[in-house]
């Protein structure tokens, strides 16, 4: 195919054409305006032309092969002592398919025709590559104008599509969105640059990449990279005598301030298992003064065992300064209690009731749904009753009721009333957590963001906008309670004062306590020096409730106990103050942490990073900022005809001096590798010292794995990752922490 000409080429020596590739690129920025054929006439290839790489000419060939309607293949590079000396560009359609020597069922559509178009470039004792034969004759239709953005010369990501790209993946968004979007941002998947199957491959490339030291070295870069950036992140994980990464937990800064100002209660959830692991997610929620779910922190769990769960709450304590939760809640677990006495003595155990309404469904379903109203009647047993007489009484009714005086769910379930029954829970305070809103909104969360497709890596990564999203919430409720003031159901000082000083969501819950005191009625029983007893009724009802009052400290308590568990005054409570002419709350009522005074933490902390912070960072983030920039320009210019005219214009000029400052760095040798590549290569060093976990640790598989497809000779795949390694209970720990 090549031309006789190009055999005298094949005697250039390496010291002719020795330039370092550096060199090259710099002397064909500053020089290439003196060559009469250039590379820059990319539509006007011909003999004579020369190139400066042959990176260079491979890309000059694709353009001309875009522009012209095909597509090119490098066909063969001749070597000599280690450099290329001869470049043989070739029409796609180049050849002939050979025929398979085994034939199979299927067979890909035929794309080679024998065409003879092509380009061939030798190299040139100057260190350039010379165009010796060229042939622009094809023997097939070419790709006509509306399809030519098909062509896989004519698709390629841009710096800046490459960003968008990664944003959307990381928001969540399907990669059928994501190009959409994007298509209708340029006018047409024409315009774009590439299909839906390049992004797909992009992504799928890109988290190969990430996992190329596997899921164990993938999360420790992950964890370090997060410890680089925030010295006060916390991470642990618990090895076993193999090596194998058995349990992980983890804490922002974030986190860990929100714990101090709030870890009074902590609800303990390990029922979501969302991992290509199927490991239990388990993570330390909490309730702030808006009322919101906060996150204190989170683990992965290789098994529900006390040694697992006694490693993650001594971790979690020692993340938290050894600062104990007042009370936890919990699902019901023998092994998690056991490790709750042993590590967090001082903490009431409770456990959770939307976990208890979700065990009752499973295991009593032919009469939970059933007519005979049994879901209200345990309701009762779990939110009624002052007296344990009564809640007895309640008790042993309903299960007559409902014939399951024998039924052992039932039985284990009153050996641990004193956990879950509010008739002995209202002496402790649980921030009003013991509905069953808090954990199944939560797992509600955690379904919108978490897949069980997800590797470990795309899963923390994923996990990191499920705390974006709630701390976003608790910003914009900040924002509303200081720009906005709760409207008053009665213009009474009371409830001007519960306004002030309560956020938005906490006067709601008060001001619904106070609005019905009108329908109460307070019977003085009883009085000594200033200490005063009521029984408060509804409307003069038979069902009382005791308020005592002492008068001379203010002090007040109602045998409902609300504000023991709650942590706001109850309406029966509410009723004497106003009987005794009492018109604020008196301030040993007024929790701190329902305050909008609760936080410490100024509002700019909310703000991550500066503009000068984010100039030096990476690519994408420099791009994020200049987006921002440019998006207020856009918006402007879009508004008239010469606007954007006037945009466009300088816009063009600005791209202009952009490229003559590029050419300015390159020839002072100032142009740097792209930070993250620089950080890279400096953790390399820093990756021979972390400890040389094997591997994640999988259970062993029994029966038909879940989700897997059964590959060659009904062989389930990845059946050999899903095996146990090793049986020893024995574990080691590490953990990393800068207090």
């Amino acid at each position: 195919m090549e031309s006789s000409d190009e055999e005298k080429y094949d005697s250039v020596s390496e010291d002719e054409a020795s330039v370092s590739e550096f060199e090259e690129e710099k002397d064909d920025i500053v020089n290439k305006e003196n060559y009469v054929k250039t590379e820059e006439k990319k539509d006007e290839l011909c003999i004579g032309m020369e190139f400066s790489s042959d990176e260079t000419a491979h890309k000059a060939y694709k353009r001309f092969a875009g522009e012209h309607g095909f597509n090119v293949r490098k066909q063969r590079r001749k070597k000599k002592n280690d450099k290329v000396v001869r470049l043989l560009y070739v029409c796609s359609k180049e050849g002939f398919r050979k025929e398979p020597k085994i034939k199979t069922c299927y067979s890909q559509p035929i794309t080679r025709c024998g065409c003879k178009a092509h380009m061939t470039c030798y190299l040139q004792r100057t260190g350039r590559y010379k165009i010796v034969s060229f042939n622009q004759n094809h023997n097939h239709d070419l790709v006509k104008t509306p399809m030519k953005h098909l062509l896989k010369g004519n698709r390629m990501f841009s710096v800046a599509q490459i960003q968008h790209a990664d944003d959307a993946e990381m928001s969540g968004i399907s990669a059928k969105s994501t190009v959409e979007m994007m298509s209708r941002e340029v006018g047409g998947r024409e315009n774009l640059g590439f299909l839906e199957k390049d992004y797909r491959n992009y992504i799928y490339r890109k988290r190969m990449e990430k996992m190329v030291k596997g899921d164990a070295g993938a999360v420790l870069e992950y964890f370090q990279k997060k410890k680089e950036d925030n010295s006060s992140f916390f991470y642990s994980m618990q090895l076993d005598e193999d090596d194998m990464i058995t349990n992980i937990f983890w804490a922002d800064d974030r986190s860990i301030s929100d714990y101090n100002l709030f870890g009074d209660v902590v609800c303990f959830d390990t029922t979501y298992k969302t991992n290509e692991y199927d490991r239990p997610f388990a993570p330390f929620i909490g309730v702030n003064n808006h009322k919101q779910t906060v996150v204190f922190g989170a683990a992965l769990l290789y098994d529900e065992t006390t040694e697992s769960y006694k490693w993650l709450f001594e971790t979690f304590l020692g993340a938290m300064s050894g600062k104990q939760p007042k009370t936890i809640l919990t699902d019901q677990s023998a092994a998690m209690a056991n490790a709750i006495v042993k590590v967090f003595p001082e903490t009431k155990h409770r456990l959770c009731v939307w976990h208890i309404y979700q065990n009752a469904a499973k295991k009593l379903s032919h009469v939970f749904h059933g007519p005979g109203q049994f879901a209200t009647d345990f309701g009762n047993c779990v939110y009624d009753h002052e007296e344990e007489e009564d809640w007895l009484l309640a008790w042993s009714n309903m299960l007559n009721k409902h014939n399951l005086s024998e039924n052992k769910w039932l039985k284990n379930m009153f050996e641990v009333r004193e956990k879950w029954a509010m008739v002995y829970g209202r002496h402790t305070f649980t921030a009003d957590m013991v509905s069953t809103q808090r954990s199944e909104s939560m797992n509600n969360i955690l379904k919108r963001y978490l897949k069980s497709s997800y590797d470990l890596l795309s899963f923390f990564e994923h996990y990191e906008r499920v705390l974006d999203d709630r701390r976003y919430n608790e910003l914009n409720a900040d924002f509303k309670m200081m720009h906005t003031s709760s409207v008053l159901s009665a213009s009474v000082e009371m409830l001007q004062h519960a306004e002030e000083v309560y956020t938005p969501e906490v006067f709601k819950l008060f001001q619904d306590q106070y609005t019905v005191i009108g329908d109460y009625v307070a019977k003085k029983v009883s009085k000594s020096e200033m200490v005063y007893e009521y029984k408060v009724s509804y409307r003069g009802g038979p069902r009382e409730h005791l308020v005592n009052y002492d008068a001379t400290n203010q002090t007040i308590q109602c045998s409902c106990m609300k504000y023991s568990f709650a942590g706001i005054l109850c309406r029966h409570a509410l009723k004497v103050l106003d009987k005794k002419d009492v018109r604020r709350i008196p301030s040993s009522y007024i929790l701190n942490r329902w305050s909008k005074e609760a936080k410490s933490r100024n509002i700019s902390s909310y703000r991550s990073e500066t503009f000068n912070g984010t100039v030096t960072q990476s690519i994408g983030k420099r791009y994020s900022h200049l987006c921002h920039n440019f998006r207020e320009i856009a918006s402007v210019a879009a508004e008239h005809v010469e606007l954007t005219m006037c945009a466009n214009e300088a816009a063009c000029e600005l791209l202009k001096k952009l490229e003559e400052k590029k050419k300015e760095l390159v020839k002072a040798n100032a142009w740097m590798l792209p930070t993250s590549n620089v950080e890279h290569v400096e953790r390399e060093e820093e990756d021979e010292e972390v400890l040389n976990a094997r591997g994640i640790k999988r259970k062993a598989t029994v029966g038909r794995p879940k989700n897997k497809k059964v590959g060659p000779h009904g062989r389930y795949l990845n059946a050999l990752e899903t095996k146990k390694r090793g049986t020893s209970k024995r574990k080691l720990s590490f953990q990393v922490f800068d207090k």
